[in-house]
């Protein structure tokens, strides 16, 4: 089946995709497991925080799967957010509001105990900004977070995995904390990406069974491979 995917570059990267036909097919495997999380909180609608927008995602992802969510997307470049709403429109009454603002400025404006739901998915150069993964940003987050409430970051690193294991002992502060990553990234073969998911952390965070070819640590594990406690 042909599919209606409109594909956002920049800095020479691939940054999102969005299938304009079906929102809910998500095109790369770790917004696929950022999905999978998603889909494993409490039904309902969920107040939603997204810290980076690009094509705005997973933004259409909750607005699709979960109807009457309220989310918030904080996407810095005003030309992004401009040639979204020419070239991929978010759909009519979505409940999706982009605000032109840093991750860092936007976050700072959010009523404490306001979001059910965090997720970092913010690039610069390739990389995510250290400043959002930064203990004064975490702190932030936790902040923003509603009693329960689940950070995700989507972090892209490779052995032996500095940025990853700030960042656990980071996100410990927040909760409970779970890891997943691709078998070739854990390797070595090449960098790539790992979700953390910390602070509600559902049962089966990725799925029951968890997808073939995806590695989950949780509890012992992660700090047995990624330090941090």
């Amino acid at each position: 089946m042909s599919r209606d995917l409109f594909v956002l570059t920049l800095d020479d990267m691939q940054q999102s995709a969005v299938d304009l036909d079906d929102p809910t097919h998500l095109a790369f495997a770790y917004m696929r497991r950022i999905g999978d999380v998603l889909d494993a909180l409490p039904p309902g609608p969920l107040r939603v925080l997204h810290v980076g927008g690009a094509a705005m995602t997973l933004p259409r992802y909750v607005a699709a799967t979960r109807p009457r969510s309220g989310q918030i997307v904080l996407e810095p470049s005003q030309e992004v957010i401009d040639l979204v709403r020419a070239e991929a429109p978010l759909p009519p009454r979505s409940g999706i509001r982009v605000r032109p603002v840093d991750g860092q400025t936007g976050v700072a404006a959010v009523r404490d105990g306001s979001q059910d739901v965090v997720i970092l998915d913010a690039f610069e150069g390739g990389v995510v900004p250290e400043a959002l993964t930064s203990a004064a940003f975490v702190e932030e987050v936790r902040r923003v977070l509603a009693p329960g409430g689940t950070f995700l970051a989507n972090l892209v690193d490779e052995p032996p995995f500095r940025r990853v294991r700030a960042f656990v002992a980071l996100a410990r502060g927040v909760g409970a904390v779970a890891v997943g990553a691709e078998p070739a990234t854990l390797k070595g073969r090449r960098s790539g990406n790992l979700v953390v998911v910390c602070g509600g952390v559902p049962p089966e965070p990725f799925g029951r069974p968890s997808p073939l070819e995806y590695r989950v640590f949780r509890g012992r594990a992660v700090a047995d491979s990624f330090g941090g406690g």
